[in-house]
């Protein structure tokens, strides 16, 4: 009867399996996390830059066609350079015209 229960197998994990698991989870978890916002950063500023210039491009266009040197974000939405989301978005991410550029503040 003692050899039955000696030799009987055990289903499930141990506590010090399941810790060590865990541990190299957490692990896995602080070492990903500050990469995420790093990586968000970056991809704020690659969405800054793009707005840039697009709103470039639409002052040069703007310029252009009017000869006007002096334009503003409203005016380019008032003649539809912009759609009123880039507009909103633009001011957001606080671009501005200043001379006849488009730049982040």
């Amino acid at each position: 009867m003692i050899k039955k229960y000696l030799t009987k197998k055990r289903a499930g994990f141990t506590l010090l399996e399941m810790s060590i698991v865990l541990f190299i989870i957490s692990l896995l978890i602080l070492i990903i996390l500050p990469n995420l916002a790093q990586q968000r950063q970056n991809a704020n500023r690659i969405h800054r830059n793009a707005m840039v210039s697009v709103v470039q491009t639409q002052v040069d266009a703007y310029e252009n066609e009017t000869g006007s040197s002096s334009v503003s974000l409203d005016q380019l939405r008032e003649h539809n350079y912009l759609t009123p989301a880039q507009v909103q978005k633009a001011k957001k991410e606080g671009i501005a015209i200043v001379d006849g550029k488009a730049v982040h503040r």
